[in-house]
């Protein structure tokens, strides 16, 4: 059995995220799919995090274990052939039998997109979320700032699977023009559930004036979800950048490039 690593990028409008959900379509199960019909085996692929619905990835990796004779350098077009249009492999390699995806991620990054604008711009409609007032990007940075450290993250956090603990580790939290868009760029060594989502929503709380940028330090003092900005949709969010540092394997891929 090879264990091998593939990295992957996908659309999720029409998916209910990463993991195989009963009540709709799957990245996961159309990864497993796609690997039963090419090597006719059923498999466990097993992904870096378990991104929610209707959220992207521009990069993200997955593993498995299969028996596999074709090249490792083949592998992604052999998929891709059974893969819809909107998720896409663009690489494979083997990695150590331990390896997992989600385990061996040191960090990852998130950008979550916003477009500040009255008017609807079509091509803005599936990837950023349109934000009909001002913001003041300048009060945004000087919020950010205040998500990054180790700290209890409750107040930026929805109510899903039960965790043993809230505190995580924001290595840098930056704010910036993109275009005609705003990006908020999100790094950590792991997230709560929807908690870029609602750092944004309370960003864009700041930047639009109705928080102040020593507010966000208050709310996350005292942990309240009501306090923070709103969870802003999953459409704006994609998994940006990925960082194993102990797996020389991924390094030619430069998934935090």
């Amino acid at each position: 059995m090879k264990n091998i690593a593939l990295i992957l990028s996908y659309d999720g409008t029409n998916y209910n995220g990463w993991q195989v959900q009963k009540n709709g379509p799957s990245i996961q199960e159309s990864m497993e799919t796609a690997v039963f019909r090419l090597l006719g085996q059923k498999v466990h692929v097993s992904g870096v995090g378990r991104t929610d619905s209707g959220v992207h990835a521009r990069r993200y990796v997955a593993n498995f274990k299969a028996e596999c004779t074709i090249p490792m350098d083949r592998l992604p077009y052999a998929l891709n052939s059974f893969l819809p249009e909107d998720i896409a492999v663009s690489g494979a390699v083997l990695v150590p039998d331990g390896f997992d995806a989600r385990f061996d991620c040191t960090k990852k990054e998130y950008a979550y997109y916003i477009y500040p604008s009255t008017l609807r711009d079509p091509f803005h409609a599936r990837y950023a979320y349109r934000y009909n007032y001002p913001l003041d990007i300048t009060r945004m940075r000087e919020g950010a700032q205040r998500f990054v450290g180790k700290q209890d993250f409750a107040a930026v956090r929805s109510q899903g699977t039960p965790v043993k603990s809230t505190v995580r580790t924001v290595f840098w939290c930056e704010v910036e023009p993109v275009d005609d868009l705003i990006r908020i760029r999100v790094c950590g060594d792991g997230f709560l559930y929807n908690m870029v989502r609602a750092i944004a929503g309370t960003l864009t709380y700041v930047g639009g004036g109705k928080l102040s940028p020593d507010d966000v330090s208050a709310i996350l003092r005292a942990g309240d979800r009501e306090q923070a900005g709103p969870t802003l949709p999953a459409h704006g969010l994609f998994m940006n950048r990925l960082w194993y540092e102990n797996t020389p394997e991924l390094a030619s891929f430069r998934l935090d490039a």
